[in-house]
């Protein structure tokens, strides 16, 4: 009997050190977007909320860029996507993977250390289709795409709705082939937007031309995009949730005894096309842009319910963040019902400024976290990866992830932690800013931007640029942006290439 109980303390402490995971990644939200974070939000997200009172709030919490796809890449590997061949903005739904095979991410270390890995949701980092556009054969497999990246299973869209090539996907092919085309279709539910929704044609040239209604001043200039006959836009929400669910459900048992999971949920909302469910219509103050973050809100609840049902909730890490800050959109939403997405911080998506960058970021660990704990420090997306592998006993190589820096003691509660190294924000037009305990310096860009220092801890807001007072500072930082820059890496370590020679955006160090 004694040695049953000691084999019992073993699995079950295994157990608690080795949680599953549920990693939530929203899609242009930005920091006040949740009522927990903004006391004047004009709306409430009670679910991640709840998060946030049941685990620990990072306030001081930044995407790795300011737009999709770098973010992502950043997110999954611990590497800045700066380093890659994407310098900026972001990629469409094909094209060579930005994530090199091989490359360790977190799917890939998990699952080779005894999780069972899934991605339900959007992609976005590209995908090798089958043929070209007009000349698909889609009962070929598509590659170059989650399930090489470390997912063992893998059901969504390849990228954003603007891009095309829409279809559920599960596994390497669709169901129901994008075969048909479509426009984007002027939207009657939100500001300046837009709608993928049927009637679909059947060639390129039927698809209708956007800017002949009226939508060039809506960014409808998507022609021609290829789309399934059963895609619909709106219902994406729903079905990531369900298909999560389903995929969950087959996993409790094994979880239960030991065989941990690991969920990667990236949602398409709040990003563009705003389309709440009916039953959502009418719900906060701030339009259809309040309606749809709290439908968001409501299906994140769902799969919390899921955890408690299953009795799963003490032993799972919940991890919700967001790829970037608000949608320009945000402007509008201030003056129209007073409502600050970007909460106090300046600007939003794209921008170099906090408001692009600082994002919600909470962890809910029942088993380890404290309940409603908040950590003020600085962390990165990019430190998810070594966060993990801290936690899991990994000493990750030296070509994996270079600009990952763990903050699992401050997670945990270990009081004597170790300051997070500099932290690189970059805007998606190239400016880059570097971010060092209270002091964050904006570099010149190529579009004759001059620098810019701040003191967060005095003006989170961005208003006072104080580089003329303190030379010496500009000077330490511009030398450290150099120097991790040119070593490939941010992190301690052997030095790495970065994929490319140094490019236009580093105007200080290729003049």
């Amino acid at each position: 009997m004694r040695y049953l109980f000691a084999f019992f303390c073993f699995v079950v402490c295994a157990f608690a050190d080795n949680p599953n995971i549920i990693l939530i990644y929203v899609d242009d939200m930005g920091y006040g977007d949740a009522s927990c974070l903004n006391p004047k939000s004009k709306f409430k997200t009670p679910n991640i909320d709840r998060l946030a009172r049941e685990g620990m709030t990072f306030t001081d919490g930044h995407s790795s860029d300011t737009v999709c796809t770098p973010s992502r890449y950043g997110l999954l590997t611990g590497r800045y996507a700066w380093r890659t061949t994407l310098k900026r903005g972001v990629m469409g739904a094909e094209g060579a993977c930005l994530i090199a095979g091989g490359r360790i991410t977190l799917a890939s270390m998990l699952r080779d250390n005894g999780y069972t890995t899934a991605m339900v949701g959007k992609w976005h980092l590209g995908m090798d289709f089958p043929g070209t556009k007009n000349k698909r054969d889609w009962t070929r497999p598509v590659k170059d795409m989650p399930l090489d990246k470390g997912f063992d299973y893998f059901w969504g869209i390849p990228a954003s709705m603007n891009y095309g090539v829409l279809a559920w996907f599960e596994g390497r092919h669709a169901k129901v082939p994008p075969t048909l085309y479509t426009s984007k279709k002027p939207s009657k539910i939100a500001i300046d937007d837009y709608r993928i929704m049927p009637p679909y044609q059947k060639t390129p040239k039927e698809a209708p031309n956007p800017e002949e209604s009226g939508g060039r001043r809506f960014g409808l200039n998507g022609k021609g995009l290829e789309v399934a006959e059963d895609f619909v836009d709106i219902e994406c929400l729903d079905r990531f949730t369900s298909q999560s669910l389903e995929w969950l459900e087959g996993r409790a048992a094994a979880a239960r005894k030991g065989k941990p999971f690991f969920l990667y949920l990236p949602y398409t909302s709040p990003h563009k096309p705003v389309i709440p469910l009916e039953k959502f219509r009418g719900q906060g103050k701030a339009g259809a842009y309040g309606e749809f973050m709290i439908e968001t809100d409501w299906h994140i609840g769902r799969i919390l319910k899921w955890l408690d049902d299953k009795k799963l909730t003490e032993d799972t890490m919940v991890v919700f963040t967001s790829d970037n800050g608000p949608e320009k959109t945000w402007t509008k939403r201030v003056e129209l019902y007073g409502h600050h997405s970007s909460g106090i911080y300046r600007e939003g998506k794209r921008s170099i400024y906090e408001g692009g960058h600082r994002v919600p970021f909470l962890v809910r660990w029942p088993a380890k976290v404290k309940a409603n704990s908040k950590w003020n420090q600085p962390v990165c997306q990019t430190d998810l990866l070594a966060t993990f592998a801290q936690m899991l006993g990994i000493k990750l190589p030296d070509n994996a992830g270079e600009d990952s820096d763990s903050f699992f003691d401050a997670l945990t509660g270990i009081k004597e932690t170790t300051p997070r190294g500099p932290m690189v924000n970059h805007g998606s037009q190239g400016r880059f800013a570097i971010r060092e305990g209270k002091w964050k310096l904006v570099m010149e860009d190529a579009r004759k931007n001059k620098r810019e220092l701040y003191d967060l801890s005095s003006d989170p807001k961005e208003t006072k640029n104080v580089i003329s007072a303190h030379r010496n500072k500009e000077r330490e930082l511009a030398e450290k942006l150099t120097a991790l820059i040119a070593k490939g890496r941010s992190t301690p370590g052997k030095p790495q290439k970065n994929d490319t020679p140094n490019w236009r955006d580093l105007v200080w160090m290729v003049k």
